[in-house]
């Protein structure tokens, strides 16, 4: 089912504003800068706030319209049990209970819990949420519509906070 709006179930409401650094998409993760900007998360697999961008209701824009640079963004903090319609990472394949995390890019990628060889990090905040619904884009045709709504390079997911 698409939904069109980012905010599929809400129990709490924190939304704050901030310019956005680059092209941002609704439902994208994002990331604040030391410019007070927001820009797509950017650390795969690293610590994330749980803040994702809201469609421009405000101006009456939908989730298929992105903001551009020194727009303003409307970015809602999610917490624990809120429920998102966020991006999912290109060509990939998650099943529900999947743990999600960022791909680096502001979209999620099902959590792989690899340790690296020399040294180990630990990320308390890596685990952004966990998927409410099958989504598979392994063999998705490229321009082709996702099971969750958004086009192969826009694909969604419904997630809840964790």
């Amino acid at each position: 089912m698409a939904y069109e709006t980012i905010k599929l179930k809400k129990y709490s409401d924190v939304i704050e504003e901030y310019e956005a650094h680059a092209t941002i998409i609704p439902g994208m993760l994002l990331a604040l800068n030391s410019d007070n900007e927001v820009l797509a998360h950017n650390v795969s697999t690293g610590n994330a706030e749980k803040m994702f961008a809201l469609e421009d209701e405000l101006q009456g824009k939908g989730i298929d319209d992105d903001y551009t640079a020194g727009d303003k963004v409307q970015c809602w903090i999610a917490g624990r049990g809120d429920q998102v319609n966020a991006l999912l990472r290109d060509e990939e394949s998650a099943a529900i209970g999947d743990f999600l995390e960022s791909d680096g890019e502001g979209r999620l990628k099902v959590y792989g819990a690899d340790i690296p060889d020399s040294s180990f990090y630990i990320y308390p905040l890596q685990i952004v949420g966990v998927a409410l619904e099958a989504v598979d884009l392994s063999t998705l045709p490229e321009g082709s519509e996702s099971s969750a709504g958004g086009t192969y390079h826009n694909p969604r997911i419904r997630i809840r906070v964790v």
